[in-house]
């Protein structure tokens, strides 16, 4: 979470909650997350709509993930790519998301975009590869164009940032939509480019049953991720816009058939696990992480519990959490108050509609002065905390379908959880990674598993998922697997 500086206005929160309930029970499961800091958009843009979509692009996915391995290998397998494909004079540009959901697309320009989720999702070269020659795809189907002209989809890109920067109210909710808009293709276009994205795979040399194993993969992982509930509109995956049906599957084995025998094309798995050694997994700590329901913030030092069943996610602009079942809801997030303003002037300036100023109550919240107040709409109910921390305030909005004492009093408890982090905190804080390593003789899917995975749910599960292996392969001494780690 970036701190949103500038007043913004939240009339439609009751809007939130009910976006937070319906992304709840959608398909858009589980991803990130530095995003560039309002206050800091104000330089001059280009005209050039192509740059201007690419910036907006990389705020509302985390920016630029910069790590010279991952992008020389991305940048070696799309050169192999193009000179296989139909359309080698189509130039690429390759970008690596700094998020962890798992997405890829392609713009009408031939410009890529891969989160590092997906890369680390992958097992090896050929997988990666099945994706990019799979985004290829649609550019050289023109399926990107048959939807929108380039202008139409520049201004897709722009909105996924405008919305989200002008009113974080709606904002995600508006990139969840931005996000499927700009990826999203008809049943009959994903067949299409999973043929085309095969054929190119194979006759660049790779494993064309990689398309195969990626899709089960993806299908093993939304699995994994079907209880989240989750909220955040960076989650919006490659699940939501490329669909791993089982269709899609079988369609995938039947093109590879075509070309080769399972086993018999380039799998380059050696050079996959070199670039991703180190490759940051999950939330980056140094924007806001998440562990189990702790939300912890080491850039501004301070850490909170949500409520229990509440699942959270780091959006953009703001920490979101939803109740299991959708019927409670929790928003977190830093603005820019008039030191002059007092919190409850500002409760009540109207950032939000029917806040009752009658129950405007100041108090003391972790050690910092703190305003609580409640407001109201046809569906929701809410709890408004605003804790001045410096020169910010601190927001937290809790909503309710039914606020009752009991409710009330568990989101007291969350709001009151906030505090400090020591400074010894703050230095031990270190994201997860991917490491890679020998597996040694003794050691077993299970064993590393929940010895090395340790800090994921489902860790031999999550184990077996990132290093391609069925629920029944096992382990050979010194064989090269993927671990999670601090």
């Amino acid at each position: 979470m970036n701190c949103e500086h500038g007043k913004r206005r939240l009339r439609g929160l009751g809007a939130v909650a009910v976006a937070l309930a319906l992304a709840g029970c959608s398909s858009l499961v589980q991803t990130d997350h530095a995003m560039v800091l309002p206050g800091s958009t104000n330089q001059a843009e280009s005209d050039n709509p192509v740059e201007r979509g690419h910036r907006r692009i990389l705020a509302a996915y985390g920016g630029a993930y910069n790590d010279a391995r991952l992008t020389a290998l991305l940048n070696k397998t799309v050169d192999r790519l193009v000179a296989a494909s139909e359309r080698p004079d189509i130039k690429y540009k390759v970008t690596v998301l700094n998020s962890s959901a798992i997405n890829a697309f392609a713009l009408p320009t031939g410009q890529l975009y891969v989160t590092r989720g997906l890369v680390a999702l992958a097992s090896d070269t050929s997988e990666l590869a099945s994706v990019m020659s799979h985004e290829m795809a649609h550019v050289i189907a023109d399926h990107a164009s048959m939807r929108q002209d380039q202008a139409q989809q520049a201004l897709i890109a722009s909105r996924v940032v405008s919305d989200v920067l002008s009113d974080p109210s709606v904002g995600a909710l508006a990139l969840a939509k931005s996000k499927i808009a700009l990826a999203s293709f008809s049943r009959a276009q994903e067949l299409e480019a999973d043929g085309i994205g095969v054929g190119i795979a194979a006759r660049a040399g790779f494993d064309p049953y990689g398309a195969a194993r990626f899709l089960t993969a993806m299908g093993r992982n939304a699995e994994l991720n079907a209880g989240a509930n989750s909220p955040d509109a960076q989650s919006v995956d490659f699940m939501s816009t490329h669909p791993a049906t089982p269709e899609r599957i079988k369609n995938a084995q039947v093109n590879a058939r075509q070309y080769s025998a399972p086993g018999a094309g380039e799998r380059d798995k050696a050079a996959y696990l070199a670039a991703v050694d180190g490759l940051v997994f999950g939330d980056d700590p140094a924007d806001g992480f998440t562990r189990g329901r702790r939300f912890t913030y080491p850039r501004l030092g301070f850490t909170f519990l949500v409520p229990e069943d509440f699942t959270i996610d780091n959006s953009a602009q703001s920490v979101l959490a939803v109740k299991e079942g959708a019927t409670q809801a929790m928003r977190f997030d830093v603005v820019s108050v008039p030191a002059e303003q007092t919190l409850g002037a500002y409760l009540t300036s109207g950032w939000m509609d029917n806040v009752d100023p009658a129950s405007v109550q100041d108090l003391t919240i972790g050690g910092f002065p703190a305003t609580t107040a409640t407001a109201k709409n046809e569906q929701w109910s809410f709890r408004l905390y605003a804790l001045r921390v410096g020169s910010d305030v601190y927001r937290f909005i809790y909503a309710a379908k039914s606020m009752t004492p009991a409710t009330d009093q568990t989101f007291r408890a969350s709001v009151d959880s906030i505090r400090r982090l020591s400074l010894s905190e703050i230095e031990a804080t270190r994201p997860l990674r991917l490491r890679v390593l020998a597996v040694r003789p003794g050691e077993t899917v299970e064993s590393l598993g929940q010895r090395r995975m340790a800090r994921l749910d489902h860790p031999i599960d999550r184990f077996r998922m990132i290093n391609g292996l069925g629920v029944s392969e096992g382990l050979k001494p010194g064989e090269q697997v993927k671990i999670v780690a601090e």
